[in-house]
């Protein structure tokens, strides 16, 4: 089963306000790539949260200084997912694609981003066999609320419950390599 799986982190929540993707996280068999993204200018006076910030500790200083151009996030994201499906943990993961997408002329527009109960459907996954993985992938993965760590703890969720789903060889995507993170923001495998 050919997919990748992407995390957001954003300015707020939309239940906020106008909120702007911050941070990208993209997960798949070769490893994890992160990139944050410098604020684009149609996003001047959209909103901000101490309580986002709080829980990813990303400030807008460090977005000025450390993040790409979103034209060059979403070309390198782009690149990353090639033809494979998108899968995320959150519905909202779909807008801030789309705004990134709007803010890069449009050039990631045309990509579906599926949500991950979909998957856990279309392989039976019970309650109990998602929770298990989830403590596997909590246990592998626990640091959360950055983009490619989210991205990332996603991924191994899937690949504990398509293993335990006893999915013939062929389609088990390869164990993602436990790779010493890289400085977040350039687009470097963490």
């Amino acid at each position: 089963m050919d997919f990748v799986t992407i995390d957001f982190e954003a300015s707020c929540l939309p239940r906020h306000g106008r909120s702007f993707p911050i941070e990208l996280g993209i997960s798949g068999p070769q490893g994890t790539l992160s990139w944050l993204i410098r604020p684009h200018d149609s996003w001047q006076g959209w909103d901000w949260t101490q309580e986002a910030f709080d829980l990813h500790g990303i400030s807008r200083e460090q977005l000025e200084r450390e993040g790409l151009a979103p034209d060059f996030v979403m070309a390198q994201a782009l690149r990353a997912i090639g033809t494979s499906r998108v899968i995320a943990d959150s519905r909202i993961d779909a807008g801030w694609w789309t705004t990134l997408s709007e803010a890069s002329a449009g050039q990631g527009a045309a990509i579906r981003i599926e949500h991950v109960d979909t998957l856990f459907d279309e392989i039976g996954a019970t309650h109990g066999q998602i929770m298990a993985a989830q403590g596997q992938a909590d246990l592998l993965c626990p640091e959360r609320h950055r983009a490619g760590a989210d991205a990332r703890w996603l991924r191994l969720l899937l690949d504990r419950l398509l293993e335990e789903q006893a999915v013939p060889a062929s389609l088990v995507p390869v164990d993602l390599p436990i790779v010493p993170s890289g400085q977040v923001g350039s687009g470097i495998f963490v």
